[in-house]
């Protein structure tokens, strides 16, 4: 029981950390982790393979059926953050943007739901609504090197290269050495050669 609760302490710990913006968080690079090991979308590196989700619409129960344990929030592989990262990196959007829905409303003070909205509403071209969400997440943990990288590709997606080149500055200007800030201002620079929104 001690073991369990010293855990429980380092885990909360850990979580106001990652709030405070004191470094760059792997979990929203999880969150944005692609099929592809290209996506700019991606923000940090992870360490393994994504968790498999077992039955879909079963959130908090595991392949078998039985409840998870309760904890911090993120930490049972069936909830709705954990499923929106599973179906985005899918590629299923909407799904993704439903899953994300569902975990900001239940926890709206939590940054990496509404990032993972957020970018959810970019795949699906619902920038007004992305942006709403990008909104929420800098009021929660501010203009970090994620959030701004994020929202510089969401500005690239819609072909406002501007705008996209001032906040990718602005994050690398936080995190220079960055390699997802990088990627994404080299794709930008591609993009505006071209003359064409990136898709």
């Amino acid at each position: 029981m001690g073991v369990r609760r010293g855990w429980g302490l380092v885990a909360a710990l850990a979580s106001l950390l990652w709030l405070g913006g004191c470094e760059t968080s792997s979990k929203l690079g999880d969150l944005l982790q692609s099929k592809k090991s290209d996506d700019p979308l991606t923000t940090a590196s992870v360490s393994g393979p994504a968790p498999d989700p077992g039955t879909p619409g079963t959130p908090g129960a595991g392949p078998g059926g039985e409840a998870a344990a309760p904890g911090l929030y993120g930490s049972d592989l069936y909830d709705d953050l954990n499923m929106g990262k599973k179906y985005y990196r899918l590629g299923n959007y909407g799904l993704a943007e439903r899953s994300f829905r569902r975990s900001v409303e239940q926890h709206p003070r939590d940054a990496e739901s509404w990032i993972g909205l957020a970018a959810s509403y970019d795949q699906l071209k619902r920038f007004d609504l992305a942006d709403r969400a990008y909104d929420q997440a800098v009021g929660i943990v501010g203009p970090t090197p994620e959030v701004l990288n994020n929202r510089g590709y969401s500005y690239m997606l819609r072909g406002d290269y501007a705008r996209a080149r001032s906040t990718l500055l602005k994050a690398q200007a936080q995190d220079p050495a960055n390699p997802y800030v990088q990627n994404n201002l080299d794709l930008l620079a591609k993009s505006a050669r071209k003359g064409k929104a990136i898709q």
